[in-house]
C-alpha cells in the first residue's frame, strides 16, 4: 500500500506560525483597525462652542479656546461612542455640555 503525501514548501509552516502569534497578539492586545483619534503622545481637544477638534502633544497646555474632554468621556478611535457623543456636544464657556449648535 503506498501513502500520498503532500510536501510543503520549505519555511510554510514558519510563515504559518508566525502569521498565528502574530494574530493572537492583536486579539490579546485589544488591537484595533479603527483610526485613533490622535497618534501616540498626544491627547484630543475640542473648542468652545464647537464640534471640531484637535490633538496636543503630551505635555503642553491646551491651546486657548478649547477644552480637554473629561476623562470618562474621552473619544478614542474615530466614530466611537465618544466621537459620535461630541460631534452634537460641546462645552459652553462656562464649561456646561450643552447640545452644539447646527453647522458648529
Amino acid at each position: 500500500m503506498t501513502t500520498h503525501r503532500t510536501r510543503r514548501a520549505p519555511g510554510t509552516t514558519v510563515i504559518l506560525t508566525a502569521c498565528s502569534i502574530a494574530a493572537l497578539a492583536a486579539l490579546l492586545t485589544g488591537c484595533t483597525t479603527a483610526d485613533a483619534i490622535c497618534g501616540n503622545g498626544q491627547y484630543p481637544v475640542q473648542y468652545v462652542g464647537a464640534t471640531g477638534g484637535d490633538c496636543v502633544d503630551n505635555g503642553h497646555k491646551v491651546p486657548k479656546g478649547a477644552f480637554r474632554y473629561p476623562k470618562d468621556k474621552t473619544p478614542k478611535h474615530v466614530d466611537d461612542k465618544w466621537d459620535r457623543y461630541w460631534q452634537t456636544h460641546t462645552l459652553d464657556e462656562h464649561g456646561a455640555v450643552v447640545q452644539a449648535p447646527p453647522g458648529s
